[in-house]
């Protein structure tokens, strides 16, 4: 397939998700992607078993600069879509908790069912071909050199994804095509990733590896009821990881370790009804022993040994302020080695938002994360690359 109505370069979710868009059509669709095998990101995603949606999908789920830009393409096709389509395609799947959904088996099978359906629509996919330039052509369509040989097209889509896990294959690529055709780019930076610390934080972190912890984490305005995770790093787990997409460098988070409670009637209540008991002891029954210890020798070490009611109301208060509004500085995050998608990205304001395509540029379209929507972790990001790449691939 040396010219093809359409090229799509990169072989991910978006990619492989408008080439069979487009080949229904009637079309004839190539795929280019530089890795040795299309997908990798999906097969690794969900502990490899693929959180490829998710039920409750509305634009606040996702950050963008224009927060209205997502609306059209989810519309347009909706998780309920692909819903139907994972049934129709056999694969077993099943909740977990924010109505995230997974495959019971391997994320394999939602690969498989892409594939799959890229073959019955004719495209074409071939891996491990570098592209070396990208032309305009004089007659309209774009020229293509590849490692692999030339092709021309009339229609152009990047679906190249963004910066996060480089191990993956992931390149600034794409970013540099929209440059080259005279795009904006927002500041990118790495989201849904840990925390890392250089404090006390950072030895308390070590300490307590491995251990979750029920928190609302909150940031700007913004707060997330999710598992923390202490990690030998810092700190990571759903709550952080989302929070992270909204933090900045030099900001502190808050983290109120207990969500369900009054940490101020708490331990007034504890002062009243066991005066003789120890705060640490207390405190064990709500939050893991190790936590507590941590905690007391960091903030409170004066009244390690001091029953409660010994201990003056205000230091009392002292430390629920430290239960409900933890404060904590991350020195950074652990970047776009662990994250798992690129924040910002190419300007949605010289996008289409119906049909992805470029505004000044006829005939090239940006799908997936190379744009700068961004959605929360439990599928979002997925249902993104999907709509994008639909609506794409409708109109290429």
């Amino acid at each position: 397939m040396k010219n093809p109505d359409v090229i799509i370069i990169g072989g991910g979710a978006a990619g492989l998700f408008c080439a069979f868009t487009a080949g229904q059509r009637g079309l004839s669709v190539l795929v280019l992607d530089s890795s040795n095998k299309v997908g990798k990101k999906i097969l690794m995603s969900g502990g490899g078993r693929c959180n490829f949606t998710n039920l409750d999908i509305t634009p606040e789920n996702y950050l963008c600069n224009n927060p209205h830009f997502c609306i059209s393409a989810l519309n347009r096709y909706n998780q309920w879509q692909f819903i139907e389509l994972v049934e129709r395609h056999g694969i077993a799947y099943h909740e977990r908790k924010h109505g995230e959904l997974f495959c019971d088996n391997s994320a394999k099978e939602i690969l498989a069912m892409l594939l799959d359906e890229c073959q019955q629509a004719g495209v074409v996919i071939k891996t491990q071909c570098e592209i070396k330039t990208v032309q305009a052509a004089d007659l309209g369509g774009y020229s293509v050199q590849t490692s692999r040989g030339q092709h021309q097209c009339k229609s152009l889509v990047v679906a190249t994804g963004g910066l996060s896990i480089p191990t993956m294959g992931a390149s600034g690529f794409g970013y540099e095509l929209a440059e080259q055709f005279g795009l904006r780019l927002l500041p990118r930076s790495a989201g849904l990733v840990p925390f890392t610390f250089s404090d006390g934080i950072k030895q308390i972190s070590e300490t307590l590896s491995g251990l979750a912890v029920d928190v609302e984490m909150s940031v700007n305005g913004v707060s997330f009821r999710e598992n923390m995770l202490f990690t030998h790093r810092g700190i990571s787990g759903p709550a952080a990881l989302q929070l992270s997409s909204y933090w900045q460098p030099g900001q502190s988070i808050g983290v109120n370790l207990l969500p369900d409670d009054d940490a101020r009637e708490l331990l007034l209540g504890y002062k009243k009804s066991s005066a003789k008991s120890l705060l640490r002891n207390l405190l064990s029954q709500h939050l893991s022993k190790g936590l507590v210890l941590a905690l007391q020798t960091l903030y409170w070490p004066t009244y390690a040994d001091t029953a409660m009611a010994e201990i003056p109301d205000a230091q009392l208060l002292a430390v629920a302020q430290q239960l409900s509004a933890w404060q904590l500085k991350p020195s950074g995050t652990e970047g776009y080695r662990t994250a798992e998608v690129t924040l910002c990205g190419i300007d949605t304001d010289q996008l289409s938002s119906k049909t992805m395509e470029c505004k000044t540029q006829p005939g090239l379209f940006f799908v997936g994360e190379v744009v700068d929507v961004t959605g929360h972790l439990g599928g979002y990001n997925f249902q993104w690359a999907w709509a994008s790449g639909y609506a794409a691939g409708h109109y290429v």
